[in-house]
């Protein structure tokens, strides 16, 4: 056997967010400053102004954070009190809490072989209460967003994304947020497009939605500054707006970066038995996938975590080990036994903009290690 040269490799280091940035980052906050320039300014109306058309969007607004725009977008696409709303339990608590705090029902459902919502078992959880589809475009891939369109204009649904981990992400040349009434972005800092904070953004299908998404973000405030509707207080602010403005500008370079990575994860990984990968760069003409991570499933899932360990390699098991309706506290009812499956064997190795080739074949080396 050969051996294995150690070194480091973080799950992710935040620090990277900031330190090869440094005097840049010092320079707009600067400019911000001067300015006095902090809430609902220009910085913010060019970057939604810029996303919008990154997206190819009609609408976005920015927001406080990606839970927000989610409330914000329920709301504002018409969900109401006692509504059902299918998401699939894959997923982080927030897209659940989102439809709770608009007052409608989360009904959980499976997920398919890769990781995303199940059109099958969306279409078989419809009742006559049922609302709206809010599918998780999950690790930066988009959900078969072709099914569960037809499948909504069929049933007369709503469609509205959490698109938190899916910006720049396509399906058949259509970007991830844009397929609904209404879709929220992650600005979180470790997100493919990240800021040194929270914040978010929601998209509107339409210039109705928007209006009324631009009430709840300010307060119930119009576009001619009247209080017209009841509002919640959830602006990005405008520092913030002017980072993710100069990064946007990069984040085509970041993405094929990231591809890049999983490329190089799948050459190393793919004819271990023990693993089932995520699709490959290259494997499905219809999607593009900007892997915001890289979810592997795997046998002895929690020893080849300690192995990884001890080679100062650091994973994460996806919230926390549960699905959204295995935390028993909310009161979701569910068997969902192919999710289940996946959560006990899922695991997320590194990836991100700070890995050089020689950490993610370093972390590669290690797994066919453990695997030998």
């Amino acid at each position: 056997m050969i051996a294995v040269q150690a070194r480091s490799v973080a799950f992710f280091d935040y620090r990277q967010l900031f330190l090869p940035e440094e005097e840049e980052l010092t320079d707009i906050f600067r400019d911000v400053g001067r300015r006095g320039a902090f809430i609902l300014q220009g910085d913010l109306a060019r970057f939604e102004a810029h996303l919008a058309e990154f997206l190819e969007a009609r609408r976005v607004l920015g927001v406080g954070n990606a839970t927000d725009g989610l409330l914000i977008g329920l709301r504002g696409a018409g969900i109401r009190p006692g509504d059902e709303v299918i998401f699939c339990s894959h997923t982080m608590v927030a897209t659940a809490a989102a439809i709770h705090f608009a007052g409608a029902v989360p009904v959980p459902v499976d997920c398919r072989a890769d990781h995303l919502i199940d059109p099958a078992a969306v279409e078989a959880a419809i009742t006559p209460r049922t609302r709206a589809i809010l599918p998780t475009q999950l690790n930066g891939r988009t959900a078969d967003m072709e099914a569960l369109s037809s499948l909504a204009a069929r049933r007369g649904l709503i469609v509205i994304e959490d698109a938190a981990q899916a910006l720049g992400s396509k399906f058949k040349g259509r970007s991830a947020g844009t397929f609904g009434a209404a879709a929220a972005i992650s600005f979180f800092p470790a997100k493919v497009l990240g800021c040194l904070g929270d914040g978010g953004a929601v998209v509107a299908g339409n210039d109705v939605t928007f209006e009324k998404m631009c009430q709840l973000r300010d307060h119930g405030r119009s576009s001619q500054g009247e209080i017209v509707s009841w509002g919640l207080n959830s602006r990005l602010d405008n520092l913030q707006a002017a980072i993710l403005d100069r990064r946007l500008a990069r984040l085509t370079a970041a993405i094929d970066r990231r591809r890049a990575i999983a490329r190089l994860y799948r050459q190393a990984l793919e004819d271990l038995p023990e693993l089932l990968l995520p699709p490959g760069p290259d494997h499905d003409p219809d999607h593009f996938d900007v892997y915001q991570n890289y979810e592997i499933e795997a046998e002895r899932r929690d020893a080849l975590r300690d192995h990884l360990q001890s080679r100062g390699i650091g994973t994460a098991i996806p919230w926390g080990g549960k699905l959204v309706h295995q935390w028993e506290r909310l009161n979701l009812r569910a068997s969902l036994p192919f999710t289940e499956k996946i959560m006990t064997r899922s695991l997320l190795l590194p990836m991100n903009t700070a890995l050089a080739d020689a950490d993610a074949s370093y972390v590669a080396e290690c797994v066919r290690e453990f695997y030998r």
